[in-house]
């Protein structure tokens, strides 16, 4: 019978591209790869740690939701949510952050109390400014701790979480605190109706990016606010300090203190005052009146992480400009907040929750861009070489793998040159930035040696290395990499 089964090159046509296809990623993503993905990761690490060491446990939740799960939870950024094309099924979303799927999670399973974390990626139909972190698909790494505790300890934590992950980055950070009850008190007291006092928040929410001028004619122009309200607004919301000030400052009006979201407020804020001097958190945040925190489930404590730029010293040229320097840029690197009532619109129970959404990608476009941070960005510990001359030379590339596999069942991150006979200048070259270098000889191997050096010592320094056995090598790498 005859094999119908073969092509023939008639037969197998290659793909024809589409006309002027622009390959390219979509707006407001990016590839990762190499050091940029290997810097992402140990900041994965370094903010997992953290968390475990709080006793979070990991969560993963589908990239997508039912759109009316989504569905009013975040004010005037509900128009960001990207739809999913009706299928013919279900209506679906990709999920705008990770905090309303962990609610809707609560509200299906039988958990009352737990501390979570989830490291995921998130997708917003923002503008995107990819060069200062700003992306239609990001990173967040969250923190939250659901459960009914004794007030504002659990937030006191979330507080603590924020200061350890900063101090492990070596990034200097403000902690911006509010209290939604006392931020709702003020527009009451200011004169706010009622139904309008979220879409006034957050058009205060713009003050850290546009003038008090700009965001009072939102209010009034576009928001139809009485000018004489707007200017009520104005005189609490630009008051920012220490916890103690702006609480006696509040204290100190005529009319904040009768109000009773002001009232509840500031008995939470006067217990947190207490527990951060305790966690040493105090010198890290400013109670600032126009944190608003745009979305609508929040209902107590609010928090947004700004990094503080680097100080310039005098005459110092090589230093960027504040306009140019990315901590300046980026906005806010982490924020969060205490949502009582988000578990409850999915079900009969309620569970209070408070937690803390780090924001992976901005914290990366920092780092990278000061390159002064003590994350190791090299892929490879070790590069396995071979030296040797005349034609009879084979490369010991067998020899090369051997030796490459021991230190790979070490734990030890180890290449090779995939050439047979590679040149020894090659092979120098292609480690570069790798710190150790073992190089085989034809003599040294039969002694039953290798030998062990130090690369990249910099200009003027040279190191001849160490002859080490071949048993030992491992052991003798691992001391050297300490």
């Amino acid at each position: 019978m005859a094999d119908n089964t073969k092509d023939t090159k008639e037969d197998i046509k290659a793909p024809k591209p589409a006309a002027n296809l622009q390959i390219k990623t979509p707006k407001g993503t990016r590839d990762w790869h190499g050091p940029d993905m290997l810097l992402r990761e140990q900041l994965f690490q370094t903010v997992s740690d953290v968390f475990k060491r709080h006793g979070g446990t990991p969560l993963d939740t589908p990239v997508f939701e039912l759109r009316e799960i989504l569905a009013g939870k975040y004010g005037e950024d509900s128009k960001l949510i990207y739809d999913l094309q009706d299928q013919g099924g279900e209506l679906c979303s990709l999920r705008y952050d990770l905090t309303v799927p962990f609610a809707r999670w609560l509200a299906m399973t039988s958990t009352q109390q737990v501390k979570r974390y989830h490291i995921a990626k998130v997708y917003r139909r923002d503008q995107p400014a990819i060069a200062r972190g700003r992306m239609r698909e990001f990173h967040q790494c969250d923190f939250d701790i659901a459960g009914v505790y004794d007030p504002m300890i659990p937030d006191a934590e979330i507080l603590r979480i924020i200061v350890e992950v900063f101090d492990a980055l070596k990034l200097g950070i403000t902690i911006k605190l509010n209290h939604r009850k006392i931020l709702d008190g003020l527009f009451a007291v200011a004169g706010v109706p009622a139904e309008k006092i979220r879409t006034i928040s957050s058009a205060v929410d713009k003050l850290d990016k546009m003038p008090w001028a700009d965001v009072k004619k939102e209010m009034v122009e576009e928001k139809g606010l009485p000018e004489e309200v707007a200017d009520k607004i104005g005189v609490y919301v630009q008051n920012a300090g220490n916890i103690t000030d702006i609480i006696n400052y509040i204290k100190a009006d005529a009319d904040l203190p009768t109000n009773d979201d002001i009232k509840a407020g500031i008995h939470d804020m006067e217990l947190l005052a207490a527990y951060l001097e305790a966690l040493e958190v105090t010198d890290k945040v400013s109670f600032d009146l126009s944190l608003a925190r745009g979305l609508d489930y929040y209902t107590g404590l609010i928090f947004e992480v700004i990094n503080k730029p680097e100080p310039v010293a005098d005459g110092d040229k090589k230093k960027k400009s504040k306009k140019d320097d990315p901590a300046s840029q980026v906005g806010s690197i982490a924020a969060g907040g205490r949502y009582d009532n988000l578990v409850g619109m999915y079900g009969k129970k309620q569970i209070p929750c408070v937690g803390i959404s780090f924001g992976i990608d901005r914290i990366f476009t920092i780092l990278k861009a000061r390159g002064e941070n003590d994350i190791k960005k090299r892929e490879v510990d070790v590069f396995v070489m071979a030296f040797g001359g005349g034609k009879d030379f084979d490369g010991l590339l067998v020899e090369r793998m051997k030796i490459a596999r021991q230190l790979w069942n070490a734990g030890i991150r180890a290449e090779y040159m995939a050439k047979a006979k590679p040149k020894l200048q090659a092979q120098f070259k292609a480690a570069e930035g790798t710190p150790l270098g073992v190089i085989l000889g034809e003599e040294e191997l039969k002694a039953g040696q290798v030998r062990l050096k130090k690369l990249d010592q910099g200009q003027g320094q040279k190191d001849e290395g160490n002859l080490v056995p071949i048993e030992n090598l491992a052991e003798e790498v691992q001391k050297l990499l300490l």
